[in-house]
């Protein structure tokens, strides 16, 4: 998993409640094994027309969202099955932080086991978010995970609360695995005198 402390990037806004995880990803793409690859199926019955073009109506398809890495969306984002294909395709597209007004627990955890940044804010600052992106074409944010601000050009700052421990986790760049191995040699030498006491 990457290290994240800090990270910029061009907002794109999603102004939906509700996005469920059967809308991000769909069933019929959740038969790979790879962890990589999902991007391209990513909000498929939304972003693209059942000919594979385009649907230049859907928000994530405007041509001032391209290259985006921040997601702005509403509220209880990340809804429905517990499907971790849904970081996996969020953040294979080029998303690396969603920012939204609350989130489903599960995929709230999911985001952050996967290198992902979720963050709340207030109903009123997602709002004054979204119209920042509609009157600045390519508005950048600045998310400073050691601060845990959301800052832009124009002189916003923004607070938000994360836990230390998932902080620390997503700072170091450690998964669940990586912070196991982390304790590699309390665990090597616990094994030793397991084998030794047989």
């Amino acid at each position: 998993m990457e290290p994240f402390a800090k990270h910029k990037g061009v907002v794109a806004a999603l102004n939906r409640v509700n996005v469920d995880t059967d809308q991000i990803i769909p069933k019929q793409f959740l038969k790979r094994i790879e962890r990589t690859g999902f991007g391209q199926f990513l909000f498929f019955d939304w972003r693209l027309f059942p000919d594979g073009s385009l649907n230049p109506d859907f928000e994530l398809n405007r041509e001032e969202f391209e290259g985006a890495s921040i997601l702005l969306a509403g509220a209880n984002f990340g809804c429905g099955s517990s499907r971790e294909h849904a970081p996996w395709s969020l953040l294979d597209y080029g998303f690396h932080v969603i920012i939204a007004p609350s989130f489903a627990d599960i995929f709230f955890n999911n985001c952050f086991k996967n290198g992902m940044l979720p963050i709340r804010l207030s109903q009123a600052e997602v709002d004054r978010l979204f119209e920042r992106v509609e009157e600045t074409r390519g508005y950048q944010l600045t998310i400073d995970l050691e601060a845990q601000t959301v800052n832009d050009d124009h002189g916003l700052r923004l607070h938000f609360e994360v836990d230390s421990f998932r902080r620390d986790a997503l700072i170091g760049g450690h998964d669940d695995i990586g912070l196991t191995l982390q304790h590699e040699d309390k665990i090597e030498a616990f094994e030793a005198r397991r084998r030794a006491a047989r």
